[in-house]
C-alpha cells in the first residue's frame, strides 16, 4: 500500500464552510483524482479541534457533492443538484475544451463546445440558487480567454463571461496560465487567480531527461511570441538559464480566419548552437507556430527541444507532430492534463503528461481554511528545492 501523500496545508484557520466539490462531467476525472487527495489528507490529520461544531462534515469519504446537467430531446437542459449543499463552500470544476461529450439535438449527436460547457456551469451555480456558503469557480482553460480585448467593431467575450459569473454569486474563479491575466480588471471586486505550473513542467521535464544539465551554457528558454515573453523570462530566472524569444511578423494587407497571417518568426537572443531548448507557451491550438519555431531552432544548431505548452488542444489533430518528431525537429513535448487529452496523445512516446490534480486540491484545501495561496502561486521555493535534488542526483551520479 503506498504511503499517504504529504500534507501541506497549514491548519491555522477554521474552515469556511462545510467542503463541496461539483467536478462537471467534462472534468470527471480530474475532480476523482482532486477529491481523492484531499480524502487521504485529512485522514491523516491530528488536530486537537477536530471534534468541535465547526468541522461538521470535515472528514467524509468524499466531498464530491452530486450535480448533472441533464437534456431534453430538443437539446435544452438544466441544472440538477441531488443533495443539499445549504452552507456548503462549493468549487466547480469545468473543463470548457473538452469536446468528447456529445449530446442529442433533434436525433443529432452534437459534440460540446466551450459554450455548452460554460452554460451547463451556469445551470448548476442556478441549481445552488444562492444555498451555498461561497461558490468558487475552476476553469482551467478560461472561458474565451482567446478574446480578452477589443480591436474594433467586435464583442469583448472574456469579461462579458466573468461579469456574468460574478453577478449570479461567485466568489472567486481561479485558472490556469491565462491568456492574458488583465481580463481580471472587468471584475476589479472579487477574486480572480491565475495559476502558472511553470514547477509541474519542470518536475516532469526532470522525470522525462533525468541527464539534463541546468547551466545557462547548455540551456535556454525560448518564448514563441512576444505575448508568453513574461512566462518565458520567469521560468529563465527561476532556473539562472538565458532566454530568448521570436516575434511573429505578419501580412496586415490579407485577413485569413479572422487574422492577419504570419509571414515568418524572427528570432532575437544569444546563440543557440549546442544548447538545449525549452519552448514555453500557454496553449497549443494547430501546433503550427510551436513546430515552427522548434524547426528554426534546430536550423540554427540547437540541441534537445523541449515543447511545454499549459493546454494541449491539438485542433488539428497529432499527425504534423508525429512527422516533426520523426524528422528530430523536437524531443519532447509536455502539455497539463488541465484540458481533455486523448488516448492517441497518451500513448505518443515523446508526449509527457504533468499531472496538475495535487496542485488543485492544495488550493481548495487551503481555500477551503481561508488561507493565502500565495505560495502556491509563485512556487519557486518548491522549484528551487526541485532543481537542488535534480542536481544532487547527477553529482552522486
Amino acid at each position: 500500500m503506498s504511503p499517504a501523500p504529504k500534507d501541506t496545508t497549514p491548519l491555522d484557520s477554521l474552515p469556511v464552510g462545510r467542503l463541496g466539490i461539483i467536478p462537471l462531467k467534462s472534468c470527471d476525472t480530474l475532480g476523482s483524482k482532486v477529491n481523492d487527495y484531499i480524502v487521504k489528507w485529512r485522514k491523516n490529520r491530528d488536530y486537537s479541534q477536530i471534534d468541535n461544531l465547526e468541522f461538521e462534515g470535515y472528514l467524509r469519504d468524499s466531498y464530491l457533492v452530486n450535480a448533472e446537467t441533464p437534456r431534453f430531446g430538443s437539446g435544452e437542459a438544466k441544472g440538477l443538484l441531488k443533495e443539499s449543499v445549504r452552507g456548503d463552500d462549493i468549487y466547480l470544476m469545468v473543463d470548457v475544451c473538452n469536446y468528447s461529450l456529445t449530446y442529442s439535438l433533434c436525433g443529432h449527436t452534437n459534440h460540446m463546445s466551450p459554450d455548452d460547457h460554460f452554460q451547463d456551469l451556469k445551470r448548476v451555480i442556478a441549481a445552488i440558487a444562492g444555498k451555498a456558503r461561497r461558490i468558487n469557480v475552476i476553469m482551467p482553460f478560461l472561458y474565451e480567454s482567446r478574446q480578452h480585448k477589443r480591436t474594433g467593431r467586435e464583442s469583448l467575450d472574456c469579461a462579458l463571461a466573468l461579469q456574468e459569473l460574478v453577478n449570479m454569486g461567485v466568489d472567486n474563479i481561479i485558472t490556469f496560465d491565462a491568456h492574458d491575466p488583465r481580463v481580471q480588471n472587468s471584475i476589479p471586486l472579487h477574486g480572480f487567480e491565475t495559476v502558472q505550473p511553470a514547477y509541474q513542467f519542470i518536475k516532469g521535464l526532470f522525470k522525462a531527461e533525468p541527464d539534463l544539465e541546468i547551466d545557462s551554457d547548455k540551456l535556454m528558454v525560448i518564448s514563441p511570441d512576444a505575448g508568453g515573453t513574461s512566462r518565458a523570462i520567469y521560468l529563465a530566472n527561476v532556473l539562472g538559464v538565458d532566454m530568448g524569444m521570436f516575434y511573429k511578423r505578419r501580412d496586415y494587407s490579407t485577413i485569413i480566419d479572422g487574422r492577419n497571417p504570419i509571414v515568418a518568426h524572427e528570432f532575437l537572443g544569444a546563440d543557440v548552437k549546442g544548447k538545449n531548448m525549452i519552448i514555453i507557451d500557454d496553449m497549443i491550438s494547430s501546433g503550427d507556430s510551436m513546430l515552427e519555431v522548434a524547426a528554426l531552432l534546430k536550423e540554427k544548431g540547437a540541441g534537445k527541444i523541449f515543447m511545454c505548452a499549459t493546454f494541449g488542444l491539438f485542433t488539428n489533430g497529432l499527425e504534423k507532430f508525429d512527422k516533426a518528431y520523426e524528422r528530430g525537429d523536437f524531443d519532447r513535448l509536455l502539455t497539463t492534463n488541465l484540458v481533455y487529452q486523448t488516448e492517441e496523445l497518451l500513448q505518443r512516446e515523446y508526449y509527457v503528461n504533468c499531472d496538475m490534480s495535487k496542485y488543485i486540491a492544495l488550493i481548495i484545501d487551503t481555500l477551503n481554511h481561508d488561507t493565502s495561496i500565495s505560495k502556491l502561486l509563485n512556487p519557486i521555493e518548491r522549484i528551487n528545492k526541485l532543481l537542488a535534488k535534480h542536481n544532487r542526483k547527477k553529482t552522486e551520479v
